[in-house]
């Protein structure tokens, strides 16, 4: 069973559903996104009880906005329980301790933080909310001159983002502080299945611009990114499992593998792959596989099969946010086709309302080893080469 939410249902996730006759729930963000004579739509009545009666229900969530509906009409189900060890990022750290026994983190309260002068954990670190969502919040202090500034953006920020996201998602009442971890970071998109054992439907390595980088501008996924990770991040995602007692589940994690070889988890996110219907049509779009039919229908890729013949193929999605400081109803336009023509080989452009959320688009793309520059690019890209900013 699937819940729709906004902020995003993209047209090959709607075919999806479609194609395969899969239910959807009938909320009215549902109706909304235009799941309205769609077959096999269930009542939400109904759909609480079917759910409520499961022990480990399948479901799928499009965005953590949903989780709203779970938390307040499957209250008396372990669900909500489960996942609120993912989401809420302090009890994630403490449930996976004895994979980390070493990891430094702290919790502070958001009433604490404009009075906190130096913090206790050591510099650098990483603080962010403890229930939050894309990057929102996030920042890397390396100093204390930089902590003041820190704080300062983190609370503006926030305060512009509530409006948008319920508390399910992003939840500032209390913040994570937490040690920095260096190393190549991969994004995965994974369910466990109904004995608990970690199936991965899609991994992707996520690019930054720099050391203090912490957005979600670029990931790639190809053959080599996949065959070089899979096994570890299987192996470690079976550890996680056997600490949350987690089945039919899926989700979509940020580990990164550090010099000397350890996987550490960044964020483990529930009931969904990843945000805004990215990686999972793009792993579509890249090897023909469809990440929700292989969940829904509790299937595993054959990675052999499915890597045959991808040696020279990267695939990459460019989240082209807006990280101007210029609030969206201030812009009069961006230019799509300027930015698109930086690419050789683009597959989809998914233009986004930025009046209404952070970000201009997401593009995906087909490169070469040859062409790793446009990515290079798009790292380094400003976004306000792109706007019309509106005056008067």
């Amino acid at each position: 069973m699937i819940l729709v939410e906004k902020p995003y249902i993209s047209d090959f996730f709607r075919k999806t559903v479609v194609d395969n006759g899969f239910q959807v729930v009938n909320t009215r963000a549902a109706r909304e996104l235009g799941f309205i004579d769609t077959p096999n739509l269930v009542g939400e009545e109904e759909a609480i009880r079917i759910l409520g009666s499961e022990t480990a229900p399948l479901i799928y969530t499009t965005s953590e906005n949903a989780l709203a509906w779970i938390f307040t009409h499957l209250s008396h189900a372990e669900l909500p329980e489960k996942i609120s060890l993912f989401k809420d990022k302090v009890r994630f750290r403490r449930l996976i301790q004895p994979i980390l026994p070493d990891f430094a983190f702290k919790e502070v309260r958001w009433d604490e933080l404009d009075n906190l002068r130096v913090p206790e954990l050591a510099m650098p670190f990483i603080i962010k909310p403890s229930v939050g969502f894309f990057s929102m919040g996030v920042r890397k202090v390396t100093n204390p001159a930089a902590w003041d500034e820190a704080k300062t953006s983190i609370m503006k920020e926030i305060r512009s983002l509530e409006r948008i996201y319920p508390r399910e998602v992003l939840n500032a009442t209390s913040f994570i502080m937490e040690e920095v971890v260096e190393g190549e970071e991969f994004a995965v998109d994974a369910y466990f299945d109904v004995t608990g054992a970690p199936v991965i439907v899609g991994l992707y390595h996520h690019l930054f611009g720099s050391g203090d980088d912490v957005s979600d501008r670029v990931y790639y996924t190809s053959r080599r990114v996949i065959e070089a990770n899979l096994r570890e991040m299987t192996e470690f995602l079976r550890k996680v499992g056997e600490l949350s007692g987690v089945r039919r589940f899926p989700l979509h994690a940020e580990i990164r593998r550090t010099a000397n070889g350890s996987l550490v988890p960044i964020e483990i996110n529930p009931m969904r792959f990843g945000g805004w219907c990215t990686t999972p049509d793009m792993t579509f779009f890249a090897y023909g596989v469809n990440p929700y039919v292989l969940f829904l229908r509790q299937e595993k890729p054959d990675w052999d099969r499915i890597l045959t013949g991808k040696d020279e193929k990267r695939y990459g999605i460019i989240v082209m946010e807006n990280a101007t400081g210029i609030d969206g109803k201030r812009i009069a336009g961006f230019d799509y086709d300027g930015f698109v023509s930086h690419f050789k080989r683009p597959i989809m452009l998914r233009k986004i309302d930025y009046r209404d959320y952070p970000v201009f688009c997401f593009l995906f793309v087909e490169t070469s080893p040859s062409s790793f520059e446009e990515f290079e690019w798009a790292l380094k890209a400003d976004p306000r080469e792109f706007i019309i900013e509106r005056h008067g």
